[in-house]
């Protein structure tokens, strides 16, 4: 069973690509393209929606003005945009992505393969691979630890409301750069069945191929005062205690897009993963120690932004920004209600 056609949002600074030509044609009328300064100010895709950079302080709210420019973070227009018009699942991704043929999002309520509870951190990607390969974000002083492998027989089925879907990418799978500079040989991830993790297990998820359900729309919000390479597992580990709190899990499919990459300088992208290195542990134990039973997942945002800044994890104006994201996005909701 899969969800209804989600709204897909992506982020470029190049003309469509044949990525995104082919996201046009798979989901059409709901593909919403983010532009920024450095995209060809020509750009132009039937069937598509695109926030050019003069448009959107207009369209977006404050958030639109506060965002720094050249800064993916500025994807989160894209998602301010899908709200505005009714989405109920967002699936994110990037220009270089190809949706394969099967490409679906799965019922987010459903009985899957789960993981036990409380495992700490896992590495999803052996699950799917028998190659030694981690997911960006994963932390380095475990990736040779057999107990983040999680084993077979260790899953149990069971019916679960899943918030988030991490689908696996094909090609170039979303690795740091530490392993890109040893290994550079295309990965292709088994065709297996779901598989959801327990509250207290976790795994860094990314934006290269995201579905988030309406109730947890708020957990989109992509912080503006770290690095590109972090910015979207910050969002991810974040995300998962607050997920839990208000009764969700997070859940990984097969891959259902191959990347082909863009030019990237390995050794910068290396630089600017400095702090999924240094802080990927960290920042889910933060969280989880201010989550608070009982309050909304924006209360609980709020709360873990604020825990973040105290400890230099985040800048100093990050929780300004984060409350002109959830004030915008309630607007977007009363937009589309």
């Amino acid at each position: 069973m899969q969800t209804e056609l989600p709204f897909v949002v992506i982020t470029s600074i190049a003309h469509p690509t044949a990525a995104v030509r082919l996201f046009a044609e798979r989901a059409p009328g709901r593909l919403i393209v983010v532009g920024d300064k450095k995209t060809p100010a020509d750009w132009a895709l039937a069937e598509t929606e695109y926030l050019a950079p003069a448009a959107q302080a207009a369209s977006c709210g404050a958030l639109a003005v506060m965002l720094p420019w050249n800064h993916y973070c500025r994807k989160m227009l894209g998602y301010l945009r899908a709200v505005q018009r009714g989405a109920e699942v967002i699936f994110d991704t990037d220009d270089d992505n190809f949706p394969k043929p099967d490409w679906q999002v799965p019922a987010f309520d459903g009985t899957y393969a789960a993981t036990g509870e409380d495992l700490g951190f896992v590495n999803i990607y052996r699950s799917f691979s028998d190659a030694h390969l981690w997911p960006r974000g994963f932390p380095l002083r475990s990736i040779l630890d057999p107990k983040t492998v999680l084993a077979p027989e260790s899953l149990a089925t069971a019916a679960l409301n899943v918030g988030v879907w991490q689908m696996l990418a094909d090609g170039d799978p979303d690795v740091d750069a530490i392993y890109r500079l040893v290994d550079s040989r295309p990965q292709f991830f088994r065709d297996r069945e779901p598989l959801v993790l327990g509250r207290g297990t976790l795994c860094p998820f990314n934006s290269q191929a995201t579905a988030f359900r309406k109730a947890l729309f708020p957990l989109l919000y992509l912080p503006s005062s770290v690095t590109f390479r972090f910015t979207d597992i910050l969002r991810g580990l974040v995300a998962q205690p607050i997920m839990w709190a208000a009764g969700y899990s997070l859940g990984f499919t097969k891959a259902m897009v191959v990347q082909e990459r863009n030019p990237h300088d390995l050794l910068k992208d290396f630089e600017s993963e400095l702090p999924c290195y240094l802080q990927a542990e960290r920042v889910p134990e933060l969280v989880a120690s201010v989550i608070q039973p009982g309050a909304s997942v924006s209360e609980n945002m709020i709360a873990a932004y604020a825990a973040l800044q105290r400890a230099g994890i985040v800048g100093a104006d990050e929780a300004e920004i984060l409350a002109a994201w959830l004030e915008d996005l309630d607007a977007a909701a009363n937009v589309s209600a």
